[in-house]
């Protein structure tokens, strides 16, 4: 247990009962329930319930009625304060002081909230009042309601691709944020705290922000109508293609099956470039790289997804968060139950002994 590995891949730092990406045989399970059973059946709300509850009902809530104390238009940020500061507003009590029930309902009045603080900022940021209460209770799923609270008006497509790519990106195991979340559980902080930190983990283009990289990439191939071009001259100064590799599966991304499926169904007028492209892109990669697998992840296709919806680029992150809190709440209750401080050991690889007068 004392080897070292960068970014800990590969080493076991939980057990969890929460979702299980197959490594090899391109599926992801919820709860053992497979995410193609669940896109279309069920909205994001019921799936927030079997991640959190290991069961579809009664599923998340509908947020409070709660005016945010200072949006900026800037949603990451924006909902990396404000849920923060529902800890205070809130009065939420630590972890260490409450029990299981509690922490849940705790986590569910956060998880519904979050959204709303996303959907408020988005609309701050497109210089309009979000839509009031009477407005959105219009609306009959998560989805709708976030759509209606930020534009006052729901088109079905927009909404059917947000629940799509939300249920899709609801968990993924031991990601960066996921991480993050269950190590500040793990120290009795309050569920505020625990999710606050969570968003700001994903704050970083490495973890969430991809997608709003992919769209550049398809104007491009369009402008320029040379796919191979474009993919050779990334490859050949040593850049990277977004949406493509993962560090979990070595099959295909089956949320990127789902979500190209989806951009196809909804009529997405960059299917053709983006499957050009796919096609370019994997070709190359294989041929350049034929010792491991690089095959599309969920990045690139929720891209084209996100776009039918009209979701700006700088709006990723948070769309992703709004997705995410189902499994950071499901990690931070699991997290609960261990009742165990994360603390895991760093290995001094600095100088030896030596005195204040040698430095």
């Amino acid at each position: 247990m004392n080897e070292f590995r960068p970014g800990l891949e590969g080493v076991v730092a939980i057990q969890t009962e929460i979702a299980e990406p197959d490594r090899e045989g391109g599926a992801l399970r919820y709860r053992g329930v497979d995410i193609e059973e669940l896109v279309g059946r069920v909205p994001y709300e019921k799936v927030w319930g079997l991640l959190v509850d290991e069961n579809l009902e009664p599923g998340m809530p509908d947020p409070e009625p709660y005016e945010p104390k200072s949006l900026t238009g800037n949603a990451p940020a924006d909902l990396q304060s404000e849920t923060a500061c529902l800890s205070a507003e809130w009065n939420l009590k630590k972890l260490v002081d409450i029990d299981l029930e509690e922490t849940r309902d705790d986590l569910a009045r956060l998880s519904a909230q979050m959204m709303a603080i996303v959907a408020q900022s988005a609309a701050v940021r497109d210089g309009r009042e979000p839509a009031g209460d009477d407005v959105v209770a219009e609306g009959e799923t998560a989805a709708e309601k976030f759509v209606l609270r930020w534009r006052g008006e729901a088109d079905p497509t927009h909404v059917r691709a947000i629940d799509t790519y939300w249920i899709c990106t609801a968990e993924h195991g031991l990601n960066a944020s996921t991480f993050t979340a269950r190590v500040v559980a793990s120290t009795g902080a309050d569920c505020g705290a625990a999710m606050s930190a969570a968003v700001g983990a994903l704050s970083g283009p490495l973890h969430g922000g991809a997608p709003a990289r992919v769209l550049p990439m398809l104007d491009e191939v369009a402008r320029t109508g040379d796919p191979e071009g474009y993919v050779k001259g990334v490859l050949d100064r040593r850049g990277r293609i977004m949406g493509f590799g993962h560090r979990i599966y070595r099959a295909e991304d089956p949320r990127s099956r789902i979500l190209k499926r989806t951009a196809k169904e909804l009529g997405s007028p960059r299917v053709e470039v983006a499957e050009e492209l796919e096609r370019v892109a994997l070709a190359a990669l294989q041929e350049r790289h034929p010792e491991r697998v690089l095959a599309t992840n969920v990045e690139f296709w929720s891209a084209v997804v996100l776009d039918i919806a009209e979701i700006p680029h700088d709006l990723t992150p948070a769309m992703f968060a709004s997705a995410r809190v189902a499994g950071w709440s499901a990690h931070i209750l699991e997290e609960k139950r261990t009742g165990r401080l994360i603390r895991p050991s760093a290995q001094y690889v600095g100088p030896g002994t030596r005195s204040l007068s040698s430095v």
